[in-house]
């Protein structure tokens, strides 16, 4: 069975990341490809680790922290990267909330101001 490598432009279409935003990534050493001359070529373990990374900035958290947590994987296991997804996930939703908390407010406070100065110009 032959397994899925991507080139750098495929890697680059798939997850609708620009040249330079993959280049980085490696850079930081969120991804590792495998490289043949000038080409790189990523592999099932660099595509998941793409989806991965995305999906954490997607929910707000810093490149360092997925960098850090996908990390663990390597070092401590499936179990341990699993129990530290927990504590960031915890953390995060309770940052989310607040930030939806003071938009809801802003939301209200700017509908009211709209609102009296409907009432002002009527």
């Amino acid at each position: 069975m032959e397994t899925e490598r991507l080139s750098f432009k495929e890697m680059c279409e798939r997850f609708d990341v620009t040249p330079r935003t993959l280049r980085y990534y490696e850079y930081i050493e969120l991804l590792t490809p495998e490289r043949k001359g000038r080409s790189r070529f990523y592999g099932p373990k660099e595509i998941a680790r793409m989806t991965l990374i995305l999906r954490g900035r997607r929910f707000g958290f810093q490149l360092e922290e997925i960098r850090q947590w996908l990390l663990i994987y390597e070092s401590e296991g499936t179990e341990a990267q699993m129990q530290k997804w927990i504590e960031l996930a915890d953390r995060q939703i309770t940052q989310l909330e607040d930030e939806k908390t003071q938009l809801e407010q802003t939301l209200a406070e700017l509908k009211n101001l709209r609102d009296q100065t409907l009432r002002t110009l009527s």
